[in-house]
């Protein structure tokens, strides 16, 4: 597994909140960050000061979030002159945890949440094919190398790494900062390891390639086409016996 993302993911899962003072806010985006890799096993998080002046909320806010962090075992202080606050990576959850969580999914939800997400993947990986930098792509090909021995949860955050890296590469952080909203609300779910393991390596291989060759449309194509397959697997799960 590769160590540390691009410059631009990690500042929209730190940029200012819309709404100041909300603990539940900065608990979310911390969550987040953690599920998504962006904060990865044992890394010290920012002090509380730094944290709040990021998010733009006061201590307390931010005290009041790593307090739930911890409550769900994804942050543990340490005290002393090399304490702080530790990220503990979430392992892989109880094998009908996901069903659950999608039986409180409804199919038109699904549809709605999947066609937003459709338009803002496909135009990230139009506008990233456009404005990558070298450093993008190679980040992009590691992305997709993560998938060739992720599984279970690392298979679902290797797929959202990689569509977070397209979306950093577009060089538009209010487009970046969708993408971390959708993940949130849809990742977790949309990218479950429901299809082969090879295909979805194969699938990225291809979208990273027309990024590479500057090749918007075909990017774009490729990008809605991985995507509507998620949904469709989704959608077969949400709609069995």
């Amino acid at each position: 597994m590769r160590q540390g993302m691009s410059h631009s993911a990690r500042s929209a899962m730190f940029a200012p909140l819309g709404q100041v003072g909300r603990a539940e806010a900065v608990a979310a985006r911390l969550v987040d960050a953690i599920t998504l890799g962006l904060l990865t096993d044992s890394e010290q998080l920012p002090s509380e000061a730094d944290l709040a002046a990021q998010f733009g909320v006061s201590t307390v806010t931010v005290r009041e979030a790593l307090v739930a962090l911890r409550q769900q075992g994804l942050v543990e202080t340490r005290r002393g002159r090399s304490g702080g606050s530790f990220v503990r990576a979430p392992a892989d959850p109880p094998s009908d945890a996901w069903r659950a969580r999608l039986r409180e999914v409804s199919l038109s939800d699904l549809r709605d949440v999947g066609d937003h997400y459709l338009a803002i993947a496909g135009a990230a990986a139009k506008l990233a094919a456009e404005r990558s930098s070298p450093e993008d792509v190679a980040r992009l090909r590691l992305a997709t190398d993560d998938l060739r021995t992720a599984h279970g949860i690392g298979f679902t955050r290797a797929e959202r790494q990689f569509h977070l890296e397209v979306a950093a590469a577009a060089q538009s952080p209010r487009l970046t900062r969708v993408e971390v909203h959708l993940q949130s609300e849809l990742g977790g779910l949309l990218w479950l390891p429901l299809g082969p393991a090879a295909r979805a390596y194969e699938e990225h291989a291809a979208i990273a390639a027309a990024i590479d060759a500057a090749d918007g449309e075909l990017a774009r194509k490729l990008t809605e086409e991985h995507v509507l397959g998620a949904l469709d697997r989704l959608a077969d799960v949400l709609l069995a016996p």
